[in-house]
This record gives structure tokens, sequence and C-alpha cells, in this order.
């Protein structure tokens, strides 16, 4: 994204803030091309075919940022890191789903089209780091929400750092550290 769309994308962000619709219909071809773009390079880490479909991802994420009322949007990074949030959560909601209906939970009828494959083993890793980010968010929120920001968003060390209002070393830092702490609490969490 050039910086004269990344400032146009910042001053729709804004004007829809303030009740412009108009900037939401502007807005919304600019930024769901991104968001496909984020989400496919999150689901190209996994295996094809394996997955919850990048389409279906998206779309949910987009209906549920489009629902967000009372969101002042500062600007574009703003926006991706709550998007990140988006996708988390709807990936997270998926995999729970998945093991609620292998333990028996009633089943419900959906279209091929509306068909998410995630396999066993992947939505119980999925809730393990659920499960882990949500302890690391506990001790340390901002090393959580970097994780969020940069495994699920895709967002850069830089945007990253803009959203959050540090500076890019802090960033890079916690990054580390968070992401040794995940894999401790995960490798921790299949032992037992």
């Amino acid at each position: 994204m050039t910086q004269a769309s990344r400032e146009e994308v910042t001053g729709l962000l804004q004007a829809w803030s303030g009740g412009d619709q108009d900037a939401l219909e502007k807005l919304m071809p600019l930024v769901y091309a991104e968001l496909h773009r984020l989400a496919k390079r999150y689901m190209g880490r996994e295996h094809v075919g394996r997955t919850l479909q990048t389409s279906a991802l998206v779309n949910e994420a987009y209906l549920r940022l489009v629902d967000a009322h009372g969101v002042r949007w500062q600007n574009r990074a703003h926006f991706f890191a709550v998007a990140a949030q988006a996708m988390r959560r709807v990936l997270v909601e998926h995999a729970r789903s998945r093991q609620y209906a292998k333990r028996g939970g009633t089943a419900q009828r959906i279209s091929l089209d509306d068909v998410a494959v995630l396999t066993d083993q992947q939505a119980a890793e999925l809730v393990a780091l659920d499960d882990a980010l949500t302890s690391l968010e506990a001790l340390d929120a901002r090393k959580a929400r970097i994780v969020e920001l940069r495994y699920i968003g895709g967002l850069s060390i830089e945007e990253s750092a803009e959203t959050l209002g540090v500076s890019t070393a802090t960033v890079e830092r916690d990054w580390r550290s968070a992401k040794a702490w995940l894999y401790r609490a995960i490798s921790q969490k299949k032992d037992t």
C-alpha cells in the first residue's frame, strides 16, 4: 500500500468514525483487498486444504468490523489491529465449535460454500495457542497484543509500533519474548 493510499484509508476511517456512511462505501474496497491479503498470508502458514478458508475468514472478520459501532478509528494501523483481533476470534470460535461438535455437540446443517476445513489437530493447536495467548495477556497485555498484530494481523514491526504507540525496538524485544513464552506454555501443555 502506498503512502497516499495509507493516508486515504486513515482519512476514510476517521470520516466513517464521524458518521459518514459514504466514507464506508469508499473505504471497504480498499481495506477488503488488504484484509484478504493478510488472511491469505496467515493461511499460507497452514497446510493447503486443511484450514479455515481465507474468504470465509475475511468475510466474517469484515462483517464484525463493519458492525463495530462506536469505534473511533485512529488510523489504518489501528483498523488492521482490530481486524487481527477479529480474525483471531473467528479462528478460535471455529476451532472451539469443531471440538464441541467432536464431543457430541449438536450438529448443524450448512452449505458447502460455508464449510471451513480444519483438522482436529489444528483445532486443538489453535485452541492451545488461544489459551496460551489469553494467559500471556493476563501477564503482559502488550506482548499478547503484539502477537495478534504480527502473527494474525500480519502487521510489520513498524506498523505494530505505530498502533501501540511504542518504539520499534520495544516491539522487537516483546515479539521475541512473547514467542518464547508462548512456545514454553504450549509445550508444557502438550506434555501434560
